[in-house]
């Protein structure tokens, strides 16, 4: 790859935390690196001066960069970890211990124990984690020894056992940190609840269990146990400030792989994720285009089989975001989670697929801006039914206050991009009073009987700022000149982006991330804006004609010249007696000046 398009990579990639890899030009791995925000990271490798030899090396024989987008920095570095000890790569600390994280263990046994580990077992106990360090693992252990009281002991509490009383209770119970369920003085039923509590907070699923202990605690507060009420609130603080949960490896998933596909006008993007043991093992995201008239799910087939026979997945289940109708694998399963951890890997998934898309709109408008333009140019025309491809595009606004100094704005797109030197402003002349729709009428039929008779071309497209109305009252000047089919008008109400269609009576709605949205969204604004500026200096201009009369000795003449010079009364009454007196001269513009400062 070359120099320049690594430059152009760095540029758009997300300001968001996530895992870089980088590969030399025979597409081995050299580093994995991990960040909490991967633009500033990976554009820190590409500044003119490296202090460290190493790292100039590096550089000079990075060829291609990959990255994957994830939740926090502790999921890049749980990452990190994954895909070091799968590439080991050449440049990256290889740890010679092959060290594991710690998890969190529920022991699958009568009154279960709560421990950690760093050994995952399939004995039928839940595992949850892993976490970063010792201490953030401790800490969690802390949370719950501090919550709940359970048994600490490795005694064989089976029910016979107990009712045989073969145990005694230990010190444990006796300074409170159990409740000695060995000799039958805590119910299974209460221990359970504990415990499926305490599955809750580890898994991060906690605002159940927090309306729960709510309700409890407002319960026994109205039945005066206070010392109750006060425990149950203190266990339902400490929940309320812990968060703590990751995608990126889990003891749930053990092994499966996500797909995920994004269209995006001619173009999709695919991300597939291989999660082996619990970890994500493979990250893909690619671009393509379809060579037929393939469906959707007919793609997602071709790219898996091929996506599972290079990354050589033997995975049994793949999770997807849209169920396939004719799937064809019988021997692994299609799964569309709506909850859970197999969700959120599915999220990741889509998420990353959408990073990469903007990534790569952001590389086309910087190398291809022509290309950009006309991509956005076609889906406008796709989306608003314009015969001819829309590069003239004009927006109308009104503007008023309480009736007074109406005004209306025109502004002026072409190639999708603001055309500032055609922008025009109307002062509204044949309506009185604040009657939005003939203003809308006069402004129109002024605007395109110039343009026919000028020879001008019009535009292929128009959009009213209003709704209904608005879009009718337009229609009606369209109607007189005689202009109806020569270019598209349509109405955008802004409550609910609604677009209206003249003789439609029901509104479309694009898609709130369409980029045709946002063009038409941006010229909205934009006439909000003009119309508003011209509104604000017509009322300044107003209101110094107004308080101009009222001065003794400022006659028509003198009047004009201050207009012009000050343009607003804001400016001449902060002005000097100096300033007024080289506009009027200096007797009269020392009277000025009095009149105003008296």
């Amino acid at each position: 790859m070359a120099k320049i398009d690594l430059d152009l990579h760095v540029r758009t990639l997300p300001d968001l935390p996530g895992v870089y890899k980088y590969f030399d030009e025979d597409g081995e791995i050299l580093y994995v690196g991990k960040a909490k925000n991967l633009k500033k990271r990976v554009s820190s490798y590409f500044v003119k001066n490296q202090d460290s030899a190493k790292t100039r090396i590096l550089v000079r024989k990075i060829a291609k960069i990959e990255y994957i987008v994830v939740d926090t920095e502790l999921d890049a570095l749980l990452l990190e970890n994954n895909l070091i000890k799968k590439y080991r790569p050449r440049y990256n600390v290889l740890l010679k211990d092959d060290k594991t994280y710690p998890w969190i263990c529920v022991k699958n046994e009568p009154f279960p124990r709560v421990f950690s580990t760093r050994r995952v077992i399939k004995d039928g106990s839940s595992y949850f984690g892993p976490y970063p360090s010792g201490r953030t693992m401790h800490a969690m252990l802390d949370l719950i020894r501090e919550t709940y009281t359970l048994r600490t002991c490795r005694l064989d509490l089976q029910p016979y056992k107990i009712n045989e009383g073969k145990f005694k209770e230990c010190l444990e119970y006796h300074i409170g940190n159990c409740k000695a369920p060995c000799i039958g003085k805590q119910s299974v039923s209460s221990y359970e609840q504990d415990i499926e509590e305490i599955k809750q907070i580890l898994r991060g699923d906690v605002r159940k269990l927090l309306r729960d202990l709510k309700k409890q605690m407002t319960e026994l507060a109205e039945k005066q146990e206070f010392e109750e009420a006060h425990r149950i609130k203190l266990r339902w603080q400490a929940l309320e400030n812990y968060r703590s949960k990751s995608a990126v490896v889990s003891a749930q998933v053990r092994a499966c792989d996500v797909l995920t596909l994004l269209k995006d006008d001619s173009s999709y993007f695919v991300n597939y994720l291989v999660i082996k043991d619990g970890a994500i093992i493979h990250g893909y995201t690619a671009e393509f285009k379809p060579k037929l008239d393939e469906s959707e799910g007919e793609l997602a087939v071709t790219v898996l089989s091929q996506l599972q026979e290079r990354f050589h997945s033997q995975s049994k289940e793949v999770l997807l975001d849209k169920e396939i109708e004719e799937w064809p694998f019988e021997d692994i399963k299609m799964h569309v989670p709506q909850r859970g951890e197999k969700r959120e890997l599915v999220e990741l998934s889509m998420r990353n697929a959408k990073f990469y898309k903007l990534e790569k709109r952001k590389q086309e408008k910087i190398v291809s801006p022509e290309k950009h333009t006309i991509r956005i140019l076609n889906q406008i025309q796709k989306d608003f039914r314009t015969p001819e491809l829309p590069v003239h595009m004009e927006c109308f606004d009104n503007s008023n206050l309480q009736g007074t100094n109406a005004v209306s704005a025109c502004v002026v797109f072409k190639n999708a991009k603001p055309s500032k030197k055609d922008y025009r402003h109307f002062n509204i002349k044949t309506v009185e009073g604040p009657d939005d729709f003939a203003s809308m009428t006069e402004v129109i039929f002024r605007r395109y009987k110039r343009l026919v008779e000028e020879g001008q071309s019009l535009p292929q497209l128009v959009i009213i700022d209003g709704g209904k109305g608005q879009l009718s009252a337009a229609m009606e000047a369209v109607e007189q000149l005689g202009l109806r089919g020569k270019m598209v008008v349509v109405g955008i109400a802004k409550r609910l982006e609604e677009i209206f269609f003249p003789g439609d009576q029901y509104p479309i709605y694009l898609d709130k991330r369409s980029e045709s949205l946002k063009v038409v969204q941006h010229m909205r604004n934009e006439a909000h804006r003009f119309g508003i500026t011209h509104h604000r200096n017509k009322r300044s201009k107003s209101a110094l004609q107004s308080t101009l009369l009222d001065l003794s000795g400022v006659g028509p003449k003198t009047q004009e010249k201050l207009i012009r010079h000050f343009k607003s009364l804001k400016r001449l009454t902060e002005a000097s007696q100096e300033d007024i007196q080289a506009q009027v001269g200096e007797k009269l513009g020392e009277s000025i000046y009095k009149q105003l400062h008296p």
